[in-house]
C-alpha cells in the first residue's frame, strides 16, 4: 500500500530534486552540444537549413515533453507518481544512449532521424518528471506552494550548471560531444532505482476525495484558466527558448561561449528560488510575475545587442532576474486558484510551455536562416562567405533571432497588469457592498 507524503518527505524531496536535476542536465547538454552536432552532421545534410534542422532537434524534445506531460498528468492517478518517475529515468537513459552511440552504425538522413528519436525520448523523460514532481510537491506542502515549488525547481538550474560545466570541462580534455551526452546515464538510472524503492502519496486532488471525472469537468467550469494557459505559452518562450538557443546564437556575438552565460543565469536561479517565499509574501505571486516579465523583456533586448563578455553578463543578469521565478510561480498560481483542477491543470500548464517551445525553436531557426541570407544578399553570396566575413553575418543573424524573443515577455507584462487591475477592482467592489 502506498504511504502518505509525510512518511518519507526527505527521500521524496530528494528523488524529485534528482529528477529535476537530470532534466536540467539533459537540457544543458542538448544546447551546449547542438553546435558541434550541427558542424559535424547537419551542415553536411543541408547547409542552407542547418539552423532549422538544429531547431527541430531541440524542438522535438519539447514536443515529447508536452505530449507525455498531457497524458501522464491526465492519468497520474492510474500510473502513479512512482511509475511516472521510473519512466522518466528510463527515457532519459535510453535517449542519451541512442544519441551518444548513433554515429557508430548510422549516417546521413538515418542518423538524423536517430538523433531526432533520442532527443524526443529525452523529452518524454522530462514530461514524466514534470507530471509527477509538481503534484507531489503541491500535495506535500498545500499551504506553501509558491515557496516549495520554487525550491524544488531550483534543482532544474542546478542540473543546467552541472551539465554546462561538465561539457566545457570534458571538451577541454578532448572528450567527444557524444561522450559528454552520456553524462545523463548515471542520474537517470539512479532515478529509476529510487522510484522503484520509495512509496509515493496520493495527489492533493485524490486526498480531497475529488473524483477524476470532476477534475476533467473543471476545465469547463473555469474558463479563466485558459488565460493562464495562454500565458504559459509566452512564459516558456521567454524563459526556455532563449536557454536552448543561447549557446548556438550568442557564442558568436559576446566573445565567450553562450553556455557560460546560461550557467551563470542558472546559478542565480538556484540561489534565488530558495527565497521565493519571502518575495511572494512581499509582492504577491501576481506581482512577482509582473515584475519578472518586465525584467525578462529588457534582458532579451539587451542580449540581442550584447557584443562583449561584459555586456553579455550584464544582459544575462537582467534576463536571469526576470525568468528566475516565472515557471514555478505560474504553476503555484494555478494550483492556488484552481485546486479542483488538480494534477490535470498543472499538467496542462506544462503542456502549454512545451508546445510553445516545440514550435518556437524551429521558428527561431527559420528567422536565423532567413536573416543570414538577407544580410549576405542572396543564397549564392552566403555560400561564398568564409572566415571573418561569415562569422560577422552569422553574428548579426543571431542578434535578430534573440530580438524576436523579446515580444513574448512584453505581451505578458500587459496581460499580468490587466489581471491585477481587474482583481483589485473586484476586491474593491466586494469591500463596498
Amino acid at each position: 500500500m502506498k504511504g502518505h507524503s509525510t512518511s518519507r518527505p526527505g527521500l521524496l524531496f530528494f528523488v524529485s530534486a534528482l529528477a529535476l536535476a537530470t532534466a536540467g542536465l539533459s537540457f544543458s547538454l542538448r544546447l551546449s552540444l547542438i553546435g558541434a552536432l550541427q558542424r559535424e552532421h547537419l551542415i553536411a545534410l543541408d547547409a542552407g537549413q542547418a539552423g532549422e534542422l538544429a531547431g527541430a532537434l531541440l524542438g522535438i524534445a519539447f514536443l515529447g515533453f508536452g505530449l507525455t506531460l498531457f497524458l501522464a498528468s491526465s492519468l497520474l492517478a492510474v500510473i502513479g507518481m512512482g511509475r511516472a518517475l521510473g519512466l522518466c529515468g528510463a527515457c532519459f537513459a535510453l535517449g542519451s544512449g541512442l544519441v551518444a552511440t548513433g554515429d557508430r552504425w548510422l549516417e546521413g538522413d538515418a542518423l538524423y532521424r536517430l538523433y531526432w528519436l533520442g532527443f524526443g525520448l529525452c523529452g518524454l523523460g522530462w514530461g514524466f518528471m514534470e507530471a509527477a514532481v509538481n503534484p507531489l510537491t503541491a500535495a506535500a506542502y498545500p499551504d506553501d506552494k509558491t515557496n516549495r515549488l520554487n525550491v524544488v525547481h531550483a534543482w532544474w538550474p542546478a542540473g543546467i550548471i552541472a551539465g554546462g560545466l561538465a561539457a566545457l570541462g570534458l571538451e577541454a580534455l578532448g572528450f567527444s560531444w557524444e561522450a559528454q551526452f552520456a553524462l545523463m546515464l548515471p542520474p537517470a538510472l539512479a532515478v529509476m532505482v529510487l522510484a522503484a524503492a520509495l512509496r509515493f502519496p496520493k495527489t492533493e486532488r485524490e486526498a480531497a476525495g475529488i473524483p477524476m471525472a470532476e477534475m476533467f469537468r473543471e476545465i469547463l467550469r473555469q474558463p479563466t484558466f485558459l488565460v493562464w494557459w495562454a500565458c504559459m505559452l509566452l512564459t516558456a518562450a521567454a524563459e526556455l527558448a532563449p536557454g536552448q538557443w543561447i549557446d548556438l546564437a550568442l557564442s558568436r556575438t559576446v566573445g565567450m561561449r553562450g553556455i557560460l552565460l546560461l550557467v551563470y543565469v542558472s546559478l542565480m536561479m538556484f540561489v534565488l528560488r530558495h527565497f521565493a517565499g519571502p518575495i511572494a509574501r512581499r509582492l504577491s505571486p501576481l506581482g512577482m510575475l509582473w515584475l519578472s516579465t518586465a525584467l525578462a523583456g529588457l534582458g532579451l533586448v539587451a542580449l540581442s545587442h550584447a557584443d562583449s563578455p561584459i555586456t553579455g553578463i550584464a544582459a544575462a543578469t537582467i534576463w536571469g532576474l526576470g525568468v528566475c521565478f516565472l515557471w514555478p510561480t505560474m504553476l503555484a498560481n494555478v494550483a492556488d486558484r484552481y485546486p479542483r483542477g488538480g494534477e490535470f491543470f498543472l499538467g496542462l500548464m506544462g503542456v502549454a510551455g512545451a508546445l510553445s517551445i516545440a514550435f518556437v525553436l524551429p521558428a527561431l531557426g527559420r528567422v536565423f536562416d532567413r536573416a543570414k541570407i538577407e544580410i549576405a544578399g542572396s543564397d549564392g553570396a552566403f555560400a561564398q562567405l568564409s572566415g571573418e566575413s561569415l562569422e560577422r553575418v552569422l553574428a548579426q543573424a543571431s542578434s535578430r533571432s534573440f530580438e524576436t524573443l523579446a515580444i513574448a515577455p512584453m505581451i505578458l507584462f500587459v496581460v499580468f497588469a490587466t489581471i491585477w487591475v481587474f482583481e483589485r477592482r473586484a476586491i474593491a467592489s466586494e469591500d463596498t457592498r
